[in-house]
């Protein structure tokens, strides 16, 4: 399942991963105009792939404009889906942010470490 992720990534989904995603984002509040939100995006932004003999999957058009995916791309794992992100936009995600990793303190993480 490819859908729209994070900061104008993609996220890669199993399916039961996508379904328990999915059931979650439907339990909450429809009286919050956020959740509303996310909903209607995660429902219209979804398209469910099946890799083809050599591994690979098509991107639609809309999902390649939302995370710019232009040339280079870049696909990293998040424990239980996958990202793609354009190169630069990844390189550049990175750059911003690799400091609060290596400041990462347990109660800013809710209890990881």
């Amino acid at each position: 399942m490819v859908t729209k992720g994070q900061d104008h990534s993609l996220a890669v989904y199993p399916r039961e991963e996508f379904t328990a995603l999915a059931r979650r984002a439907a339990a909450a509040s429809r009286s919050n105009p956020q959740a509303r939100a996310f909903v209607r995006a995660l429902a219209a932004g979804t398209d469910e792939q099946r890799p083809d003999a050599q591994g690979r999957i098509t991107l639609s058009p809309d999902h390649r404009r939302y995370a710019n995916l232009d040339r280079d791309c870049v696909v990293i794992g998040s424990v239980d889906f996958l990202e793609i992100w354009d190169k630069q936009a990844w390189e550049s995600y990175l750059a911003e942010h690799e400091e609060d990793y290596a400041q990462a303190r347990d109660e800013s993480l809710g209890g990881i470490f």
